[in-house]
Order: C-alpha cells, then structure tokens, then sequence
C-alpha cells in the first residue's frame, strides 16, 4: 500500500518513525527537511498522486489544537480540532480536502505528545467544563490506524480526561483496535454516510454502507457511544426515495436508544476549493448540478437545499429523538 516513505530528517530516530519503518521494509525512503518540500510545491499531479500516494512522517511544530468552525459541534459549548494527519486513505468526489491541497501524499505527524500537550492545555483553558476535540476534521480517524496507531495512543490519555470529549469520525471499518480496548463515555465514533448509489458513484474506495453498519454494530455491542453524520447531503432526481432507504437501513441494524448524536448538512464548498475540484474533475455529474455560489459558498440552490434537509429532518424524525440531531452549516 505505502511504496515510499519521506521522513524529515530530525526525526529519523523518532520512536514512532522507527515503527513505521520496520513495518514498510520494502518502502524506499527519502529523507526532507521538512514535509511542505514535498506537500507543497506548485503543478503536482493530485490524480496522478492519488492512485498511490506516499506517505509523508513529520514534526508539527505548532496550531495542533484549533477551534472548530462555527456550526461544526454536537452540542456544548466548546469545539475544538486537532489534525494528527493531512488527506484521505478514500477519494470522495466532493471532499474539501481535494481543493485545499495541491498534494494527495499522506502526512502523518508523529509527535503524539506535543498534541496532547496542548489538548491538556485547552481543557485547562475551560476549567470543569466539557470541551471537545474533533479529530477527523482533515483527515479520516480511523482509516490508516494500522499505520498511525493514533487510537493506540490517544484513548488512554484521553480516559483520564473525562471533561475532554473526543470524536472519532471515519467512513471506515477498521475498528478492530477499538473493540481491543474498552469502550470510554468520554468517546464518540462517528460514522459518515450517503445512500449506497451516492457512495459508490462519488465515494470511491470507502466501504459499503451495509459494511460499515456491521463494524457500527460491532462497537455498538461492545459499549462504545456512537455518532451517524448524514453530511453532506448528495441531491439526485430520486433523493428522496434513497435518503428514505438509507435510513431505514441504519435504524433497522442500530440501537437508537444507544445513539450519542445525528448530524446533517447539505452539500457546500469555499468558492475556491469548489473551483479546484471541478479542474480535478471536470466530467463529475455533481459538480453540473444545481449549485449556487452567494458569500464565497457554493451549495445547492436554496429552494432545493432546503427542501433536501427538511425531507431529511423529518425522514429522521421517524427514527430519533429530536434532541439527537444537530444541525450542520459549518463551511470548510
């Protein structure tokens, strides 16, 4: 999967660089000063990169704690983000993450300790009140934690902050790390969804719905606390009938009397990023839709966006408590 290896030079001894380089043998690797010589520079191939990224290991010397844009949060009063990698093991056609970067290497920052430095540092910004930290903001939580060992490290010190509220979001299935520990109140593992033509048309190389609803199940037997994000909400011609399906999929599998939260958003990009991913993909059906651009957004017009998210509201409605759903309108 992970065929070179860039690593920055003063962590070559790093124990965590070490790990990774006895794992990935066969990996050739190429030493930088540091990452944004390889993340950064203009004219890369972001399609060309993406059929096989490289892994990048790197020090993030400082913002590894920011706050969470407005709108983005399931409830409380304090949001925070924290990005221990940049990019996406998947290739979602809409991701805000395609038209932000020039690169689709995968950097994964490695200094675990200075993160949770300055995670204990907000939560003492905010004395006995709960804060929470979001950590698949730029990046997919779970999807390379065989790589990461993100989990491995970060759960046990966040069991010793019951105040700090972590979410994991993830449109992935690997949860075998997480069904080894035991399940923490402090601890939300949020699924991402779209009805199953959605997916497989625009969300390449995730899993099935029904796949990620049997590794839900899994941790929802386990004990752990989760969280379903229907976010973005994809229009077609049919919407209705398959927002109405996938729904009854996800509550005909869960425990809703178990659930943490529900989300839901529509479809918006920044102006620029949206320009991005349409040179990316200039034949994407998605991007020839009905879009709008007001205040450097573009969303679906507003007539149809709204009627999108109100037809979901009340889809969920049959399903969930109305103190469950919140809201999503954040912008990227």
């Amino acid at each position: 999967m992970i065929d070179h290896i860039y690593i920055e030079s003063g962590l070559r001894e790093h124990p965590r660089v070490v790990e990774i380089k006895q794992r990935y043998t066969s990996a050739t690797i190429v030493e930088c000063d540091r990452y944004g010589e390889v993340f950064n520079p203009k004219a890369q191939n972001f399609r060309l990169q993406k059929s096989r990224p490289a892994l990048i290991l790197a020090d993030k010397p400082r913002g590894r704690v920011q706050q969470a844009p407005a709108g983005y949060g399931i409830g409380g009063d304090h949001h925070y983000y924290f990005s221990h990698m940049l990019n996406c093991l998947y290739d979602c056609r809409y991701c805000f993450l395609q038209g932000m970067y020039r690169s689709a290497h995968y950097v994964l920052f490695v200094n675990y300790e200075d993160f949770m430095r300055d995670i204990r540092t907000t939560l003492a910004a905010h004395p006995g009140e709960d804060v929470w930290f979001y950590s698949g903001y730029d990046c997919d939580s779970l999807a390379l934690e065989p790589v990461s060992r993100f989990c491995d490290y970060f759960l046990p010190e966040f069991a010793g902050l019951p105040h700090a509220k972590l979410e994991l979001r993830t449109k992935s299935t690997q949860v075998r790390g997480l069904l080894k520990q035991p399940a923490m109140d402090n601890v939300v593992v949020a699924f991402s969804f779209t009805p199953q033509e959605v997916s497989a048309a625009l969300e390449h190389k995730v899993p099935s719905v029904q796949k990620r609803l049997d590794a839900m199940l899994q941790l929802q037997r386990a004990g752990w606390q989760l969280g379903l994000r229907f976010d973005p909400v994809i229009y077609s011609d049919n919407f209705k009938q398959q927002y109405r399906e996938l729904f009854a999929q996800v509550f005909a599998t869960l425990d809703v009397a178990l659930l943490h939260s529900v989300s839901i958003g529509a479809f918006r990009l920044p102006k620029q990023f949206f320009k991005t991913l349409v040179r990316l993909h200039p034949h994407e059906a998605l991007f020839a839709g009905p879009l709008r651009e007001e205040g450097g957004m573009v969303s679906y017009q507003q007539s149809l966006g709204t009627e999108m998210i109100d037809f979901c509201t009340e889809e969920l409605a049959r399903y969930i408590p109305q103190a469950l759903l919140f809201p999503c309108d954040y912008a990227a």
